[in-house]
């Protein structure tokens, strides 16, 4: 299935990830008991997030009765990717290594994280033509 990646924004974000979690369908109300405390979000604005999900189809819905069961329609790794894409697209004109080098340079890494750095860049070495 070759599905359209939408836009999210940050709040949609955090609606998202409360069904991408779920293994199950979440009612809008399961989804408004997770997020409304932590945001101080009213369940309206919860309310308002799910409808713009539906409407970019990141989400879709099933109704049973009276209740409404939200599910994604995409995953997140598919939405992280579009993100990455993106950001990289925006910030560094598509072009991937000086991004690496401005976070190589400004961000602690631990020893650990240099050693798996290395792995990959000389795993990718190998497959470069």
């Amino acid at each position: 299935m070759n599905v359209k990646i939408p836009q999210i924004s940050e709040s949609e974000w955090e609606v998202m990830r409360v069904l991408w979690s779920k293994s199950s369908p979440a009612t809008a109300q399961e989804v408004i008991d997770q997020l409304a405390s932590p945001n101080n979000w009213s369940p309206r604005t919860v309310k308002t997030l799910l409808n713009r999900l539906l409407k970019k189809n990141a989400i879709t819905f099933t109704k049973e009765g009276k209740m409404y069961y939200y599910s994604p329609v995409v995953t997140e790794e598919e939405c992280c990717r579009m993100e990455r894409r993106s950001f990289l697209q925006r910030i560094y004109n598509g072009s991937l290594a000086p991004m690496i080098i401005h976070f190589l340079k400004e961000e602690k890494l631990t020893k650990d994280e240099i050693e798996e750095l290395k792995q990959i860049l000389d795993n990718k070495a190998q497959d470069a033509p």
